[in-house]
C-alpha cells in the first residue's frame, strides 16, 4: 500500500466502486421525514444516536442501503454528518440514503412514535434478543454511539430494547456491524412475512 501524501494521513482512500457525482446529496431536515413514514406500513428507518466516527457512517449508510432503509436519522449535534470521507466510504450511498439531520433527537423519537412507527433500541442492559422481538411493520432501529451507546433520554424513548447475542470474550460489536446484524435481521423477519 502506498503512504498518502503529508496532511492526507486521515482521508480515506480512493474506492474504485465510487463513481464521481455532479452533486452531493445535502442532508435533508427534520421536517423531510414524515412524510416518509406518515401513513406508510413498511416504513424502515435507522436511528443514530451521536455516532461521531465517519468510517462508521460511511459503512453504516452503504449496509442502509442494501437493507432498503428509507432514511437514516442522525442527530445535528455530537454525530458526524456527511462529509467526503463518509461518501468514499459509503461507495455512494451517502448519495442516495435520505440522511436527516434533526436538532433534538428525543423529540423526532416521540413524533415517529405518534406516526405508527415502532422504535427498537440496542442496548446491553435489554432483556430480549434482536432475534426474539418482531420486527416487521413500521419500523425504526436504534443504535448508539461509539463506545458509550445510546443516550439516557434515547434509550427512554424506545418501545423495546434489543441485544445482540455475544458467544466469545468480547462484550459489543462495532457499530456498524451491529447495524448490520440488526438491519439484516429485520429484513429477513420483513420477507418471511
Amino acid at each position: 500500500m502506498k503512504p498518502r501524501p503529508r496532511g492526507q494521513e486521515l482521508q480515506a482512500r480512493d474506492n474504485r466502486h465510487v463513481r464521481g457525482t455532479e452533486t452531493m446529496a445535502p442532508a435533508l431536515d427534520e421536517e423531510d421525514l414524515y412524510p416518509l413514514v406518515q401513513d406508510n406500513k413498511d416504513a424502515f428507518i435507522l436511528i443514530l444516536d451521536c455516532v461521531q466516527d465517519p468510517h462508521n457512517l460511511g459503512a453504516i449508510l452503504r449496509t442502509a442501503d442494501a437493507a432498503g432503509i428509507q432514511a437514516v436519522v442522525a442527530p445535528k449535534d455530537k454525530a458526524v454528518g456527511i462529509t467526503d470521507t463518509v461518501r468514499r466510504i459509503s461507495v455512494g450511498a451517502a448519495d442516495h440514503v435520505p440522511f436527516i439531520q434533526v436538532t433534538n433527537l428525543a423529540r423526532t423519537m416521540e413524533k415517529l412514535k405518534a406516526a405508527g412507527l415502532w422504535l427498537v433500541g440496542t442496548s446491553d442492559r435489554a432483556t430480549k434478543s434482536i432475534y426474539e422481538l418482531d420486527l416487521k411493520g413500521p419500523l425504526g432501529l436504534i443504535l448508539g454511539a461509539e463506545e458509550k451507546g445510546m443516550r439516557r433520554l434515547t434509550e427512554e424513548n424506545c418501545d423495546f430494547l434489543a441485544s445482540i447475542p455475544m458467544a466469545g470474550k468480547v462484550a459489543c460489536l462495532n457499530v456498524s456491524v451491529a447495524t448490520g446484524v440488526c438491519l439484516f435481521e429485520a429484513v429477513r423477519q420483513r420477507r418471511s412475512a
